[in-house]
This record gives structure tokens, sequence and C-alpha cells, in this order.
């Protein structure tokens, strides 16, 4: 039981679940578009989040996270390089186009934890930015290099997906913006820090409501999605109103990181079975 234990708390804190939710929602993205997954992206995604979540969470966020030891550490730091030079193959296999993306992305990504010039402020440490640079490099690695690799125009309902995975992505991290309260400086302005734990949450739901209407204002609808998304947006505010769950670990790090995953089933089932 012990071993079980200690299998899942690495898969966690190596942010392995976290990758998994990503490439989650670039394949609700692949079955959006009607194309088939293109396992190098696939690939690329899962590993190179692997390496910017580990580098930003233990290194700018470290005060965070306990480290049960410095040897468990550096088995983090060692699956993180392996993971690089994972990352590094399967980027070498998209097409250039992909690159230049990557390239945009990563930059936001390095900004968000490093500072541009000596003195300056990293993104991160800009009041009130954190979780917009994180939704939309989630949305860029979810939906635009998808889209890309699909070879699709970036048309109006590429807007409308992006700006929903966005909203999505939002909600997601609210939890975690709750459960950081007691860390975060107060410099930072979270939206609980401005709001409060109960607006938070209601702005959440509110965010929810936002991000299934503007499935109406696409051109054109995946036959399941309307359906999907509602399931979706049930779970989003079931979570939203989990108040105490906010505050364990398990609940957060697994349960709300796990709502893509269960999404992208609910695409797989659909498509499988209907």
């Amino acid at each position: 039981m012990r071993t079980l234990k200690a299998i899942f708390d690495f898969y966690l804190d190596a942010s392995i679940h976290v990758a998994v939710a990503v490439i989650s929602m670039a394949g609700v993205t692949f079955h959006l578009l009607g194309s088939s997954s293109d396992v190098n992206l696939l690939g690329f995604i899962f590993f190179s989040v692997i390496v910017c979540y580990n580098f930003i969470k233990y290194g700018v966020e470290a005060y965070k996270y306990l480290i049960v030891s410095n040897a468990y550490h550096k088995i983090i730091q060692l699956f993180s390089f392996v993971s690089f030079a994972f990352a590094i193959y399967f980027l070498l296999q998209l097409d250039e186009e992909i690159w230049v993306a990557t390239v945009v992305l990563g930059v936001l990504s390095a900004l968000y934890a490093v500072p541009l010039l000596p003195r300056a402020k990293n993104l991160r440490n800009l009041a009130g930015l954190k979780i917009y640079i994180v939704a939309f490099v989630w949305a860029g690695f979810s939906v635009l290099l998808p889209v890309l690799d699909a070879k699709m125009d970036l048309d109006w309902d590429f807007a409308v997906t992006f700006i929903q995975r966005m909203l999505l992505v939002l909600i997601l991290i609210l939890p975690f913006e709750i459960r950081d309260m007691q860390w975060d400086d107060k410099s930072l302005r979270t939206l609980p820090q401005v709001l409060g734990n109960k607006n938070t949450r209601r702005l959440g739901i509110v965010f929810t409501l936002i991000f299934f209407l503007l499935t109406f204002l696409k051109d054109h609808l995946h036959q399941t999605e309307t359906l999907l998304r509602a399931i979706l947006g049930i779970a989003l505010i079931l979570v939203m109103i989990s108040k105490k769950r906010m505050r364990s670990k398990y609940f957060v790090m697994f349960w709300v990181e796990a709502i893509p995953i269960f999404w992208f089933c609910l695409f797989w089932c659909a498509e499988s079975f209907f």
C-alpha cells in the first residue's frame, strides 16, 4: 500500500497528471476537428508540459511544495531532463509552423518565471496577470497547436474554441488559487485575495456558464459537443461549490486536474459507442 501511494505521489509531484490533462484537452480538439490525433504532437505536448511545470513548481514556486527528501527532488529533476530530451525529439518530427508557435508559447512560459531584464518583474509577479498567462499557454498548446498540425484555418470557430479553452483553464485554476491563498504573496493580487473565497467560487460558476453559452456562437458544432460541454459544465460547478474539499491536496491536484481527462473520455465514449 505504501508503495502504491509513493507511485501515486510521484505521478502527481512529477507533473505527469497535469501533462495527461493537457494532452486530453488537445485530444478533445482533434475530436472537434474531426482529425486523427498526431502522436508526435501529443508526445511533444506531454513531455514539454512536464518540463515546464516542474521548472516552475520546484523553482519559482518551490515554497508551496513540500519535498520529502533531496534524493526525491533529484529523481524528479532527472525525470524532467529525460522528458526534455523526449520533448525535443517529438518537436523535431513536427512542421516548422509548430516550431514557431512553440517558441512564442515557450517565451511566455519562460517569462512567467524568469524576468526579461535584470531587476524587472517576471510575468507571474505582475499583479493579477498570472492565471491569464497560464490559461493562454494551455489554450495555445491544446487548441492552436492541434489546429496548426491539422492544417486547419484560424477561423471564427477557432477563435471561439480558443476563448472557451482559456475560460476552462481559468476555471480549473481557481481551486488552486483558493488553496494557495495561505502561501501567495499579497502583491500577486490573485482573484481569491481580491474577491475573497466565496466570490471567487461564484466567479467560477459565471465563467462556467459563459464557457457553455459560447458554444452556440460557433458556425459548426460537433454532433455531441453541446451535450458534452453541458456535462463538463455541471462537473465544474460541482467543483466550485465544494468549499471544504478545495483545501485538500489530492482533491485539487488529482480530481480537479482530472476533469479534462474526464471530458476527453466523454468524447471518446460518444464517438465509440454512439
